[in-house]
């Protein structure tokens, strides 16, 4: 019988964890859901990184049992039992992200042993570690999937991320597979809906379009250090936090606040591209990740890169909301059968290896 491999993921803003299921060769998503936390587990997850010791490792328990129980909801919702799961690849929840530390690091929570004694099957987890050992910064680890989907497309591709953080891929034909995170994605657009709206975020941008963006604070912004920067690199998700929103955006009015962080977005997005991918690769840019239903982000991200077709992953049979879940998925499939699941490039890594640890 053939079987299934799950992918979890929960994103920089804790919104909620992704389930996937996908068979692994060849490659295709089956099913996908999203379960959303409710507000005071998401808080606490947000502000995890303030936590001491023993308030930490009780957190690292409280998602791992929470994980077995989703998946197991998840199984039910599908119709599937654990006989036909193969294994399970888990991301965790990212809390801290310190590769330019003194000793490099980066803490994924959530122990993997509940899903392992849930379901009866090896949990590939804690994917990040041994990037960060050989060197790398720990992320961004899409690129290898993006080059095992769209690696042998002769049109070079640019694959963009918008989740809490942007990130992109840029993968083709005869091409080695490179990758970085760009600055914000939803975290800034987020923080200030939720403080002047109420709202969790700007659903498809209607909010944003309401305003006009201050351009000018933009370009000055732009000028950050991180944005010169060379790849490759990484961002932790609180570089673009509230400390961050309150020092360099003030608010007269919420709607144009909403467009020129909205804007603010697009533009890290496009001097990224515009920047450090090759001329030669910037004619499609396939966004996934929940930003791509953001309207207005979509319509200033055509506005500052007029020469680039741009298209969702959706056009590739690739849910935008499943596709990093479904990653995860693969890369513990791959684990399991010795193969490389690592794209060293993106990361700045020695080398390429099998990233992730095993729980029987």
């Amino acid at each position: 019988m053939k079987k299934l491999v799950l992918g979890l993921m929960s994103g920089t803003s804790a919104d909620g964890l992704t389930v996937c299921a996908i068979y692994p060769k060849p490659f295709k998503i089956v099913h996908f859901k999203n379960y959303p936390y409710d507000k005071k587990f998401q808080q606490k997850l947000l502000t995890a990184f303030t936590l001491k010791a023993p308030q930490l490792s009780q957190l690292h328990y409280e998602i791992g049992k929470r994980y077995a129980q989703t998946v197991l909801k998840f199984l039910k919702d599908f119709r599937l039992c654990p006989a036909q799961i193969e294994a399970v690849g888990m991301h965790g929840q990212t809390i801290y992200h310190g590769p330019h530390d003194k000793t490099p690091n980066t803490l994924q929570l959530g122990e993997p042993s509940f899903l392992a004694a849930a379901l009866k099957v090896p949990v590939v987890s804690d994917f990040r570690a041994m990037d960060i050992a050989l060197g790398g910064e720990g992320a961004p680890l899409m690129p290898f999937f993006d080059q095992y989907l769209w690696g042998q497309h002769k049109n070079p591709k640019i694959l963009l991320n918008i989740g809490g953080i942007s990130n992109i891929s840029v993968v083709g034909k005869n091409r080695k597979a490179l990758g970085f995170d760009c600055g914000p994605g939803n975290t800034l657009m987020d923080l200030a809906c939720q403080q002047y709206f109420h709202k969790p975020f700007d659903k498809n941008g209607k909010l944003a379009a309401k305003g006009t963006p201050d351009k000018q604070t933009v370009a000055t912004l732009l000028k950050q250090s991180y944005f010169a920067k060379r790849p490759p690199k990484s961002l932790d998700k609180n570089t673009y936090g509230q400390a961050y929103l309150t020092r360099y955006f003030s608010c007269k009015n919420p709607y144009d606040l909403m467009a020129t962080l909205t804007y603010f977005t697009a533009a890290c997005i496009a001097k990224a591209i515009t920047n450090f991918t090759p001329k030669s690769t910037q004619k499609e840019l396939v966004i996934s990740g929940g930003g791509c239903y953001n309207k207005t982000l979509l319509s200033f991200l055509k506005e500052l890169l007029p020469h680039v077709k741009i298209t969702t992953s959706l056009s590739y049979a690739i849910d935008p909301q499943a596709k990093e879940s479904a990653a995860f998925a693969l890369f513990a499939w791959l684990n399991l059968h010795h193969k490389i699941n690592h794209c060293a490039q993106a990361t700045g890594a020695k080398r390429d290896a099998i990233l992730g640890k095993v729980t029987l």
